[in-house]
């Protein structure tokens, strides 16, 4: 009995100092020390470094949770879109909104290496499946691939402006304009692309179908 009462403080703690942690960063930069974080958390900082090791384990968590919570669930809406076009534009939309009050989480992510391929196939792959059938449908350009969707959410990310403004938005309706059905083909993409992202499993699911479509 005392040891579960134990493990079921420790996880406590931890989801107290992940918590913690993603309201410093976002309020507080991707510098936040983790004495701030502790101090959130209402901890001492030994407990921090007894349950995530250092700082990247702390910022790894709070990616995990983060994705798992804010992104994730909009991948996976997706799939219920009754127009799988729509279902893709709503998924992006939400996603860039989300990512757009969380950029330091995601800029300390990157470089304590949560950018997992795990995570990038759990993105990938519900989006996979909907790209596939918007384009047996012949609702986007054939040679669009999953990589290129994440790519979009990089790039509207950069047009974000200070908070309060929507701006984004438009630059990503002009990209998402770019997806439509089109006989002049893209430039075929490289083995990894500027997203750091190599080809998933996901992304080549999607890419098979819009050929058997073509040859179909």
């Amino acid at each position: 009995m005392p040891e579960q009462r134990h493990r079921a403080d420790a996880l406590r703690n931890s989801d107290r100092i992940v918590r913690a942690a993603i309201t410093a960063l976002r309020e507080g930069g991707a510098a936040v020390p983790l004495e701030e974080i502790a101090r959130r958390a209402g901890v001492g900082i030994a407990t921090v470094y007894r349950r995530f090791g250092d700082r990247d384990g702390v910022i790894r968590a709070c990616f995990e949770t983060y994705f798992a919570e804010e992104v994730e669930p909009h991948a996976l809406a997706a799939r219920t879109a009754a127009d799988p076009r729509q279902g893709l534009a709503g998924a992006l939309g939400a996603i860039v909104d989300t990512m757009a009050s969380h950029r330091a989480l995601l800029t300390a992510a990157r470089e304590a290496g949560a950018f997992t391929e795990a995570i990038s196939e759990r993105f990938a792959a519900p989006l996979g499946d909907v790209l596939a059938e918007a384009q047996r449908r012949g609702l986007v350009r054939a040679d669009l691939l999953v990589r290129d969707l994440a790519a979009m959410v990089v790039m509207t990310l950069a047009t974000v402006g200070p908070p309060g403004l929507d701006g984004h938005r438009r630059y990503l309706a002009l990209l998402l304009d770019g997806t439509r059905p089109s006989d002049e083909p893209l430039p075929p993409p490289t083995e990894s692309s500027g997203t750091g992202a190599a080809v998933s499993p996901a992304e080549r699911r999607p890419r098979a179908r819009a050929r058997s479509a073509r040859t179909g």
